[in-house]
């Protein structure tokens, strides 16, 4: 999962993207507005974490600028302001959650996860399920029955994106925006490299999914009749 803050409180930003990290969530973190929309347009991201009070742009500026050009990423907005009038405007505006500061990290993750149950995507213990396998975002284990293997963060992300993809084929390019981000130089042979792994891992559990190639277009999930 691909997060996005659009946070100017440096030591902030900093403290969500560890605790985020730790959680083994993907992040890119820009400090102003306009960066923010700019960052927001590529639609590679799973979720978006944004100030309200923010230099550039004000959050509320930014979200409907977003919505307006059909990003639909749920978003979060995090304010010091406690109004209800504020809460009710970045709702009316498009945001999906609403957490006020100071808040604390368990409650931060707990709401990420909900967004995610909302969106059908993961269920209550981290975990994906697709064919015969289960793949736990907590921990990076991949099982199959009563057999399991450990992923690289990497790896995991890859196959949650596949997974999450709802059987569409996924570009070399479009995996590389989402896993490394827009302006990443990571060239095609890391994702060649990385698919690899996962089929090795597959196999290895005697699992029914296979990671398709697509000739000239991509990689699509699918499960072995």
């Amino acid at each position: 999962m691909r997060i996005l803050i659009v946070e100017d409180e440096i030591h902030l930003a900093e403290a969500l993207t560890q605790i985020l990290k730790k959680n083994n969530y993907s992040v890119d973190t820009v400090h102003d507005g306009e960066s923010g929309v700019d960052n927001a347009l590529s639609n590679i991201y799973d979720l978006i974490l944004l100030d309200i009070m923010l230099p550039k742009m004000d959050g509320i500026s930014v979200l409907q600028n977003i919505r307006k050009n059909e990003i639909t990423t749920p978003v979060i907005l995090l304010t010091a302001k406690g109004e209800i009038s504020d809460k009710v405007t970045g709702l009316d505006s498009g945001a999906d959650d609403y957490l006020a500061k100071p808040f604390a990290s368990e409650e931060l993750l707990a709401r990420i996860r909900a967004i995610s149950r909302r969106k059908g995507e993961i269920v209550t213990d981290n975990t994906l399920k697709y064919g015969d396998v289960q793949l736990n975002t907590a921990n990076l284990k991949l099982s199959q029955g009563s057999k399991e293997v450990k992923l690289t963060l990497k790896e995991s992300e890859l196959l949650e994106f596949l997974i999450l993809r709802k059987n569409a084929v996924a570009s070399k390019e479009l995996i590389i925006e989402k896993l490394w981000g827009f302006d990443s130089e990571v060239e095609h042979n890391h994702v060649e490299v990385y698919i690899s792994f996962l089929r090795k891992k597959l196999v290895f559990l005697n699992s029914n999914v296979t990671i398709n190639t697509v000739r000239g277009v991509g990689y699509v999930l699918e499960v072995k009749d």
